[in-house]
C-alpha cells in the first residue's frame, strides 16, 4: 500500500432535500476530514453512491420522492456493510425505529447537535471496523486447481455472511474441491459449525469435494459427533490436502 492510499480521506455521503442542511453538515463533517459526497433526493444520493462507494451515509428520513427508510433498504441490498445514519425529526420516533431495526447504525434529530453528529459518526466507525475484522477472518484463494478457504479467530454466527461469500466464488470457478484451512487461532462455535455443516451438504449436490486442513483434534471429535467426518476428508497440513488425490 502507497503512502497516497494510507492518509487517503474517508468517503461520506450527505443525501437531505434541503441545501441549508447539506451545507451545515459540509461545514461539520469537513473539520473531521472526511471526503464528503452530497445529493439532495434518495435517487441522485443512489447515483452517487453507486460511483464513489462510500462507508457512512447519512440520510434524511423524510424527503420527497424516494425516502430514507427507502434508500436504507436499498444501500444495505447492495452494500450490506456500508453503515448509514437516519436523520430525523423529533416527531419522527417510529421511523427512527423502523431504520434501526433496518440496520441502521444511528439516528440523530434535527436540528443537529455536534455531540450528536460525532456520537452517531463514532458507532458506525466502530461497526465498521468489526465488520472488517470478521471479513478477515475469512479469506480465500486458489492453489494446485483447489479453492482455499482459511479460516482464522473465531467462526461464529457473524462469520456467516463472509463466509458464504467466500464459498460462493467455488461456483463460477468450477471448482471441484474446495480445502477449509484452519488457522492455529482458530475456533468454532456451534453456530460456526452448523454454518460449515450446510456447506459441506451444498457441496454434495454440487459435486464439489470439502478437505479440511489443520483442524485442532478437539475439533475432530465435535465434527465426528455432528457426521461431518463421513462427509469430508481431514489433513494435518495444508501441503498434505494440496498433495492429496
Amino acid at each position: 500500500m502507497t503512502d497516497t492510499e494510507e492518509t487517503k480521506p474517508e468517503k461520506i455521503l450527505v443525501i437531505d432535500d434541503e441545501k441549508a442542511t447539506l451545507k451545515m453538515f459540509r461545514l461539520f463533517l469537513d473539520l473531521y476530514g472526511f471526503d464528503i459526497h452530497t445529493a439532495e433526493s434518495g435517487e441522485e444520493g443512489l447515483e452517487i453512491f453507486d460511483r464513489e462507494k462510500p462507508g457512512i451515509v447519512l440520510t434524511d428520513i423524510k424527503m420527497p420522492g424516494m425516502d430514507g427508510i427507502e434508500v436504507l433498504k436499498e444501500i444495505k441490498r447492495r452494500a450490506p456493510q456500508t453503515e448509514v445514519i437516519v436523520i430525523t425529526g423529533h416527531g419522527d420516533m417510529d421511523l427512527a425505529i423502523q431504520a434501526l431495526n433496518l440496520d441502521a447504525a444511528d439516528f440523530i434529530n434535527k436540528p443537529i447537535q455536534r455531540q450528536s453528529l460525532e456520537n452517531g459518526l463514532a458507532r458506525a466507525r466502530e461497526r465498521l471496523k468489526i465488520a472488517r475484522s470478521l471479513q478477515d477472518q475469512v479469506n480465500s484463494r486458489m492453489a494446485d486447481n483447489n479453492l482455499v478457504i482459511r479460516l482464522q479467530g473465531h467462526i461464529s454466527a457473524k462469520s456467516e455472511q463472509y463466509l458464504k461469500e467466500a464459498y460462493a466464488e467455488a461456483v463460477p470457478k468450477g471448482v471441484k474441491r474446495l480445502i477449509f484451512h484452519f488457522d492455529d487461532s482458530t475456533s468454532v462455535n456451534g453456530a460456526g459449525i452448523a454454518i460449515l455443516t450446510q456447506l459441506v451438504l451444498d457441496s454434495e449436490k454440487l459435486g464439489i469435494e470439502i478437505l479440511m486442513a489443520g483442524v485442532p483434534e478437539n475439533f475432530r471429535r465435535v465434527f465426528d459427533i455432528v457426521g461431518l467426518s463421513r462427509r469430508v476428508r481431514f489433513y494435518d497440513t495444508m501441503e498434505d490436502a494440496c498433495k492429496a488425490v
